[in-house]
């Protein structure tokens, strides 16, 4: 491993390498895992073993990765279905203020180059998130997305 900041407490399986100027924080990662440069996963956050995270990609609270997924530079996961920085009352949420809405990627799985994942879907086994996808709702397994909002292009053999 090479610089990193671990903020909080990580679990980090064998094998894995994670490149420089990397935030992890009470998050899970499995074994045989690439973590790209400038990739933030946050605590909470699931990556299965086999998983390659390219650079600049962000994995949120919720987020599950399942084994053999490959993550695209610059994907980004949201987790929150209705963000605001203040509440009704005029003040800064806090996170007692929103709700979770869990992702999980299924074993497989790759997600194109600046796909961004909103909350509360789940990306089947084999599916194939294309570059710059936005993804509203669940992928089917062994199918390709693409598109804003993503919709199926095709199914894989």
């Amino acid at each position: 491993m090479t610089d990193f900041q671990v903020i909080r407490d990580c679990t980090i399986g064998k094998n894995t390498k994670i490149w420089q100027f990397v935030n992890l924080y009470e998050c899970t990662i499995g074994d045989d895992c690439m973590i790209g440069s400038f990739v933030e996963i946050q605590k909470g956050a699931t990556v299965g073993s086999k998983v390659k995270v390219s650079a600049h990609s962000f994995i949120c609270e919720g987020v599950t990765i399942e084994d053999e997924v490959f993550i695209g530079h610059h994907a980004v996961f949201v987790n929150d279905k209705y963000p605001r920085a203040t509440t009704a009352e005029g003040k800064l949420k806090g996170n007692k203020d929103w709700t979770l809405a869990p992702i999980r990627v299924k074993r497989g799985a790759s997600i194109g180059s600046n796909a961004t994942i909103l909350g509360g879907v789940v990306i089947g086994e084999g599916a194939l998130v294309g570059a710059g996808a936005v993804v509203t709702r669940d992928v089917p397994p062994h199918t390709v997305v693409v598109g804003n909002p993503a919709r199926i292009l095709r199914k894989l053999r």
